[in-house]
């Protein structure tokens, strides 16, 4: 619900501390760690202004004074698992150095489980945010291309690890809620993929298993799709 007479604003655009008084007790990365320590730990929907004042030990109302809302919460957030993106100076393979991006990316994402469901052009633009994006276009050197076309790429390849590692954590989430084992899920589902196969109503999937590719590289699925993406923006 939108609120009479507000206007937009930019938590980095504001003081650390709004109002008069002693030196603020709390810094924007004491509450971003608290943060993101509860998020890691509980999960992103037990991130509440209050839980994090209880980790903070200071009271929720206070803690308004550094963070006025919780979307701006969530944006510190997105700022401190930002800056865990370490800055190497670029090989000048610029296909090279956007993969090594895409996989760190991937395992910070891993580290941070809520961090996928937080990313949002919305939250781009915050400090180590524009550093990590600073960092891309260097690596982006090399490409004969406008900035326009390779923030697009960046995007699109973020895009793809973001969407790639989501389905990872929903897949091992619904795997842990099983009342039985993931071996005794997967048969039973092979078992009725088969029977409907078998029924001669799908005879292009009919045809594709009959290709027998195996089991499936999940991580050469992750790598094809990465290189896909750069394949599309590679000089012709």
């Amino acid at each position: 619900m939108a609120v009479r007479g507000a206007v937009p604003e930019v938590i980095w655009a504001r003081p650390e501390r709004t109002g008069r008084g002693p030196k603020p007790a709390y810094t924007r990365d004491d509450i971003a760690a608290a943060a993101v320590r509860i998020a890691d730990e509980r999960g992103l929907d037990a991130v509440s202004m209050r839980h994090v004042a209880a980790e903070l030990g200071c009271g929720t109302m206070s803690l308004y004074n550094y963070v006025p809302r919780k979307e701006d919460l969530h944006e510190l957030m997105v700022d401190a698992a930002s800056a865990e993106h370490v800055r190497w100076e670029p090989s000048g393979d610029w296909r090279a150095d956007l993969l090594r991006m895409a996989r760190e990316t991937r395992a910070l994402m891993h580290r941070h489980p809520w961090l996928p469901r937080l990313m949002s052009p919305v939250y781009g633009f915050s400090p180590h945010a524009l550093r990590y994006l600073e960092h891309c276009l260097a690596c982006l050197d090399p490409l004969e291309a406008s900035y326009g076309t390779k923030l697009e790429l960046i995007a699109m390849l973020n895009g793809v690890v973001t969407t790639y590692v989501r389905n990872e954590l929903d897949t091992a989430e619904r795997v842990r809620a099983l009342p039985w084992s993931e071996e005794q899920e997967h048969a039973v589902r092979i078992a009725y993929l088969g029977s409907q196969i078998a029924s001669g109503a799908y005879p292009r999937m009919a045809a594709a298993f009959a290709e027998d590719p195996g089991p499936i590289d999940l991580e050469a699925v992750f790598e094809r799709a990465l290189q896909r993406v750069l394949d599309a923006f590679s000089p012709r």
